[in-house]
């Protein structure tokens, strides 16, 4: 008999893990068992208990095949990145013999004692955070991507399932309620923040549950219309609980637009670098006339990690050695005495090297006095040569950028075969820069001129 992959379905919450693991059961006409085993610390919830101890009992792997009452089920393992550690020895260790095609015919379980055959058994394990699955165990799984929704699939998911199952619940399904588009999109957009559409639902339950207690109560000027609008919407949830970043207003100098990923989605946060000038006279070299520059100190605020500091520092470094090709006039260079790099919220930790090129081009623009471009992101790791490394997340970074309203992407050119996962719809929407060094990112990134001199053109004119 073929044996089939073990598959691992890794994502953030509320994307359908789960759902597609019952409907791959479904549609195979099998039995369905699900074992939960976030928190698992005993390697006993997976072998099982030897039957010399006082309570024993078989391991979870067993007790599922006896839920199934068949030797072929749909076996879920949910949640296989939350299993945990003890001196009761590590549960993940023992899954290796079960998620392995070629061991687990002959899985022996302590509590039975002899062999039993899980050959046939389709194995589909779940995760949020696949770096924390330890790497034999990885290496046994067929991994299959989950990503978030855009917000017209999360409409559209909204429309054809959730809001009826709302609505049945609060028992206003034969009420023939519906909801506008525009009110959908309101509450996708300000009220949840979620890769997934968990929040969403439970945000258009509440909608439900206080247009019955509405009805209830005799009120039923919102039934009458057949429709709950976006204003109804806004009454009913109250002033919005998400505001998320959005392109800033005006090109400035020393501010650039990166973008992150988080398990909720991405988004898109400003870099933000401050040159403090130094009082100390310029000197120069008597034989070369090179103005000599002296020590920068280094400012980071904004609770940056350890990487997102190292890529601050290497940011600064090439800007310094290499201010003659990036435009920077010397003096600016000699003169300052201390870069201060602030990444807002304050409040809110961050880390990961795919700010490196943002940095650089807040630094950059900041210490040759030229605007950055507001309409343009960008995400990539920066090397002390100037190279723009590859990054991940590509497909959530532009889908936060495209609804911040960002017309142009900047990403490593290493990336470009990651574009072709952002749906069709964004594509055709921005305009996208691959590029290989941060002479390319400038050169998109920055306005030209600097603005003494673009003030000067204009009083010319």
């Amino acid at each position: 008999m073929a044996r089939g992959p073990i598959l691992l379905f890794n994502g953030p919450p509320g994307v359908g893990k789960t759902s597609i693991a019952k409907s791959i059961a479904r549609a195979l006409g099998r039995e369905y068992v699900r074992v939960a085993l976030g928190g698992a610390r005993d390697e006993a919830d997976i072998r099982g208990h030897r039957r010399t101890y006082v309570g024993a009992m078989p391991g979870r792997i067993i007790q599922g095949m006896k839920q199934a009452g068949t030797r072929n089920p749909v076996f879920l393992l949910d949640e296989v990145d939350k299993l945990g550690q003890s001196y009761q020895g590590d549960p993940s260790s023992a899954l290796l013999e079960v998620l392995d095609p070629a061991q687990n015919d002959s899985f022996t379980d302590h509590y039975l004692g002899v062999p039993f055959d899980l050959s046939e058994v389709l194995f589909i394990a779940t995760s949020n955070f696949i770096q924390n699955i330890p790497g034999p165990l990885l290496d046994r799984m067929e991994v299959v991507e989950f990503s978030g929704y855009t917000e017209r699939e999360k409409a559209e998911i909204a429309k054809t399932y959730l809001v009826p199952r709302q609505l049945e619940e609060s028992g206003l399904s034969n009420r023939e309620l519906s909801f506008t588009d525009d009110a959908i999109m309101k509450v996708i957009s300000e009220y949840t923040r979620e890769s997934g559409v968990r929040q969403l639902e439970r945000q258009l339950g509440a909608v439900a549950r206080k247009v019955a207690r509405r009805v209830a109560m005799g009120d039923t000027a919102t039934i009458d219309d057949k429709v709950i609008s976006d204003g109804e919407v806004r009454e009913l949830l109250g002033r919005p609980k998400v505001h998320p970043e959005r392109a800033a207003e005006h090109d400035e100098v020393g501010i650039s637009t990166g973008m992150y990923y988080t398990p909720m989605g991405g988004d898109i946060m400003f870099v933000e670098a401050s040159i403090r000038r130094g009082t100390a006279p310029q000197t120069r070299d008597d034989d070369t006339n090179v103005v000599r520059v002296g020590p920068i100190s280094l400012i980071l605020t904004g609770q940056l990690g350890d990487v997102m500091k190292e890529s601050a520092r290497a940011a600064l470094t090439y800007a310094t050695n290499n201010a003659e090709v990036l435009g920077i006039p010397a003096e600016r260079v000699a003169s300052a005495s201390e870069a201060h790099i602030h990444v807002p919220a304050g409040a809110i930790p961050k880390d990961g090297p795919s700010a490196g090129i943002a940095i650089a081009t807040a630094l950059v623009s900041e210490m040759s006095n030229r605007k950055v471009r507001r309409d343009v992101s960008m995400t990539g790791e920066i090397t002390l040569r100037g190279r723009v490394l590859p990054i991940g997340g590509v497909k959530e970074k532009v889908l936060g950028a495209h609804r911040a309203g960002i017309k142009e992407v900047i990403v490593p050119k290493a990336n470009e075969a990651d574009l072709e996962d952002v749906p069709e719809e964004v594509r055709r929407q921005l305009t996208f820069h691959c590029v290989e060094t941060l002479r390319d990112v400038l050169k998109i990134a920055l306005v030209q001129a600097p603005v003494e001199e673009a003030v000067e053109e204009l009083v010319g004119v």
